[in-house]
């Protein structure tokens, strides 16, 4: 991961506040599907889309093997994922009850 300057603290904390924003002004999934596919490559698309699916499925009470089978995502991001949804932010966790788990 890319080191900031401490200078930058306040600058970058301003943007990941506006980044935050710009998400939550998007109306549709596909204005939300154009805005990432601008902001991101592909391969980090692709990556937010495994984590997301892994989530998903851990959520659904698969085991790690079962999803790795079923994705082909490594166990060690399948750990972090599961290590998020039960001690990170709660980002996980609120998108997973408000869609009510839908299957990937």
């Amino acid at each position: 991961m890319k080191r900031h300057d401490q200078n930058q603290q306040p600058d970058l904390r301003a943007a990941a506040r506006t980044l935050s924003e710009a998400l939550l002004s998007l109306e549709t999934t596909q204005e939300v599907k154009e805005f990432l596919e601008d902001l991101c490559t592909p391969a980090e698309l692709e990556a937010m889309v495994d984590r997301w699916r892994v989530a998903q499925l851990l959520n659904q009470g698969y085991t790690y093997r079962d999803i790795r089978d079923l994705t082909e995502v490594s166990v060690t991001t399948i750990g972090r994922v599961a290590r998020y949804i039960e001690r990170g932010s709660g980002g996980y966790r609120t998108a997973l009850r408000r869609l009510g788990n839908k299957a990937p």
